[in-house]
């Protein structure tokens, strides 16, 4: 029994939570027991709250004690990304230069989820200023299929405490992958909204124009319930959008029949492995079973807005680090020392030309979008990166964009995303595809993605520890 409760999906237990055969109490327990067993090796937390999250289960249990159960997300033990400001937790944005920061309030998802009802375990390990390398003073997590596998980057701690048993859900935060990339590595579905979805409000910025807040869990159905809690409009950033919400999780069994999706082959073949572009050609056939309708489309090239990519986020994350950079360079590590200093450099002609480029791809996206619902590509263009492997791509802005060609673009037009498991390499890594979809779609993607996973198991794999 304690094996099912560590494992399951969230949404599964919302029953048993609700009439009292599961506490919250015990969940939780469970939680900080595999966390003080296993987190020594895997290294997903960087702050954890014992006492919070026992007094925020007790709570939970003596309010849906008296009939007061607040959804699907009461009682349920979670963490996140330490990137999200929390006045009771400590938040250090990967980085020791925020080891004495006090939140000056709390940020609007983590909010929105407490007010949900989720218990608070703690903040799960990122990189440094959630770019592309750790801090010195961090320990990098470990990928629990495999030591000497790629986590995925930034939400790495969040990708892997949610499949190794250590939490029941998270939010990350996906400037150029960052929820997709760990949730592919680590076989989790994660969803990167479209842009607005989710407030960014009390979120440190790595780029604001690219950054987008989503969540990280064991299914489609938990991922949507997750999303549910998070979405809206807040008054607190003028940037979330105020289109209305969708009960996803209402709406998840409704299936896909009928729905046209495009795929791009040669886009694939030029960017993916063999291995990977035979790991989506097994995705097609059982999606048609479901009723889906796949037709050819073209997506637009991505060379040059990829090193647009590379230069407007430069800027703004020098602009978001203005005040501790460069003054503050020797408490840096290099890698983002080296993209604040880019962006630095940057000439007004040159970001004006990667704005421009981005205005004209964005264009080509909607055009390529109007004849098709989703839009189906790899979530890596490796399965199973090696940590050695990641070692040969090079500096950025090669080193980063080479492992990202089917995520940055997304960022990039603001598109919604659904990374989704679907196999295993010969190493037992996890292997994921990804549909794209139109502006606030999400409810679609999460149909989607919840019909593959009632009829394949991917996402019911869990490491051993």
């Amino acid at each position: 029994m304690e094996q099912d409760l560590w494992s399951v999906e969230f949404t599964s237990l919302a029953d048993a939570i609700r009439s009292g055969r599961v506490t919250s109490t015990e969940l939780t327990e469970l939680m900080l027991a595999r966390i003080a067993a296993f987190d020594g090796r895997l290294h997903s937390y960087i702050a954890v709250a014992p006492d919070l999250a026992r007094a925020a289960a007790r709570a939970a249990d003596a309010e849906i004690a008296q009939g007061h159960w607040r959804g699907p997300l009461h009682g349920v033990p979670m963490a996140v990304k330490d990137v999200f400001y929390t006045k009771d937790i400590r938040t250090g944005f990967g980085s020791s230069i925020y080891d004495d920061f006090e939140a000056p309030y709390e940020s609007t998802a983590t909010a929105r989820l407490r007010a949900a009802g989720a218990v608070m375990l703690g903040k799960l390990t990122a990189t440094e200023g959630v770019y592309a390398g750790y801090h010195p003073s961090i320990t990098e997590p470990v990928n629990p299929f495999g030591d000497e596998h790629w986590t995925g980057n930034s939400s790495s701690g969040s990708g892997v405490a949610v499949t190794s048993g250590l939490a029941y859900g998270t939010l990350g935060t996906d400037t150029g992958g960052s929820i997709r990339l760990p949730s592919a590595c680590c076989g989790l579905t994660g969803i990167k909204p479209t842009w607005g979805r989710v407030s960014r409000h009390g979120v440190f910025p790595l780029a604001e124009s690219l950054d987008h807040v989503g969540p990280m869990a064991r299914s489609a159905r938990d991922a949507a319930a997750l999303l549910g809690a998070i979405a809206g409009a807040d008054p607190d950033d003028p940037t979330a959008a105020s289109v209305p919400v969708h009960d996803y999780l209402a709406q998840i069994d409704a299936g896909i029949a009928g729905v046209t999706i495009g795929i791009d082959r040669d886009f694939i073949a030029a960017k993916a492995t063999p291995e990977v572009a035979a790991s989506i050609e097994t995705v097609i056939p059982i999606l048609e079973q479901l009723g889906a309708r796949f037709v050819p489309a073209t997506f637009p090239e991505t060379r040059e807005i990829l090193y647009g990519w590379h230069t407007e986020c430069s800027v703004e994350a020098a602009l978001a680090h203005r005040a501790t950079f460069p003054g503050r360079r020797a408490e840096y590590g290099e890698r983002l020392s080296a993209l604040l200093d880019h962006g630095a450099q940057v000439t007004a002609f040159e970001l004006a030309e990667a704005q421009r480029a981005r205005r004209a791809f964005n264009g080509a996206v909607a055009a390529m979008f109007a004849p098709i619902d989703l839009f189906l590509v790899p979530a890596l263009p490796v399965a199973g990166p090696t940590l050695a492997h990641m070692a040969t791509l090079g500096p950025d802005p090669d080193g980063i964009l080479a492992v990202g060609p089917f995520n940055a673009p997304f960022d990039i037009c603001g598109y919604p995303t659904i990374t989704v498991p679907c196999g295993a390499n010969g190493a037992g890594i996890p292997i994921a595809f990804q549909l794209a979809g139109k502006p606030f779609s999400e409810a679609l993607l999460c149909r989607a993605a919840h019909a593959w996973q009632g009829v394949t198991d991917w996402h019911r794999r869990r490491p051993e520890l």
